[in-house]
């Protein structure tokens, strides 16, 4: 068979991270990829240079990822079309926000043959509610959408730190082209064919990290993170058995759930978001511009979609950990309220 044409779909700073991993990933397994990747990247003004000639030329993302070096054979292409036209595997790592237009412009543009693997931790909502981002790019461009999630914070990735992820893969052969294409000593993969939990808790995690920032910016300590982590996981578990039938509990004990939420809630942007939430009066998004540098904090949005699916199905009661985070990111809640939320958690009656 031809070698696979790899691309990708996005270039902040998880999206550097695994362009770095499988840019050398498809140089040693030349037999089964081809060995050159374009990176879709969404073109900006760095220093009055355009950062896709940046990239190309230093091989490096300098606003996103700076210090890391990425693979030469790892190309930055401005023009979605241009940089997804031939590709047999398309790696979607961009803001959920952002997922519905761009597939609309790749509609009827990519091989029939394509498959394509998410890497982004959110939901979309519309009028079926709420939707897995796999199946909104598998229902736009009829193809089948693999995931992949797990305790992967981008800058420990990229300075090839140990750790573990989740391929989640309903059809076996693909799940192992995939460990291929993504596996390296540093970064283990396991493929599990429960691909909707995988998925479902790599968007739940980042609302329960902001409560565990909250915690850190009340002063609290280990302990009471440990009671949000807890409480989380269980909101997490009974969202997925509500809204996603099928769940298994076995996938949550999966890189894609414990050890992520535990990695999010100690070390990822949305903790941070929470801890600041906390301690400044600013609204979500003046501290994405001040914190992010125009990035956007995943958590919060996928709270609100959260938020608006449960009021619908009258069951915020049931959730009180996640609606309590909504609100808080909404400036309609005290922070002082949010312990009087864990002492009253349902799991405790």
């Amino acid at each position: 068979m031809a070698p696979k044409t790899v691309s990708i779909v996005g270039s902040g700073n998880w999206g550097s991270a695994i362009a770095k991993i499988v840019g050398n990933n498809v140089q040693q397994r030349n037999d089964v990829f081809s060995t050159i990747i374009n990176m879709y990247m969404y073109e900006e003004m760095v220093d009055g240079k355009k950062l896709t000639e940046i990239v190309n030329m230093q091989h490096e993302n300098i606003k996103y990822l700076p210090g890391v070096k990425l693979p030469e054979n790892v190309i930055a292409v401005p023009d979605i079309l241009e940089a997804t036209t031939n590709a047999d595997i398309l790696i979607f790592v961009l803001p959920h926000q952002f997922v519905q237009k761009i597939c609309e412009q790749l509609k009827g543009k990519i091989k029939s043959s394509a498959i394509a693997v998410s890497l982004i931790k959110g939901f979309a909502i519309n009028e079926k509610g709420i939707q897995l981002i796999s199946h909104q790019i598998s229902e736009i461009l009829s193809i089948p959408c693999c995931v992949l999630s797990g305790a992967n914070l981008a800058g420990e990735v990229a300075n090839e730190q140990f750790c573990e992820t989740t391929i989640g893969s309903k059809n076996e052969d693909t799940g192992e082209l995939l460990r291929q294409l993504f596996e390296t000593p540093y970064f283990r993969c396991a493929v599990v064919q429960d691909t909707d939990t995988v998925e479902v808790c790599g968007a739940l995690k980042n609302v329960v990290a902001i409560g565990a920032g909250i915690v850190d910016g009340m002063g609290s300590g280990d302990n009471t993170k440990a009671a949000v982590q807890r409480l989380g996981l269980m909101e997490m578990i009974k969202f997925a058995e509500i809204f996603f039938p099928g769940s298994k509990t076995s996938t949550f004990f999966e890189s894609c759930g414990i050890a992520d939420l535990v990695a999010t809630c100690h070390g990822g942007r949305n903790r941070l978001l929470g801890e600041n939430v906390v301690k400044s009066d600013k609204t979500i998004h003046e501290l994405e511009k001040e914190i992010l540098k125009g990035q956007s904090f995943q958590g919060p949005l996928v709270a609100k979609e959260i938020y608006g699916m449960l009021k619908d199905k009258d069951m915020l009661s049931r959730f009180p950990l996640f609606v309590a985070i909504h609100l808080i990111c909404d400036r309609k809640m005290d922070t002082k309220e949010f312990i009087s939320c864990l002492r009253n958690h349902p799991e405790h009656m």
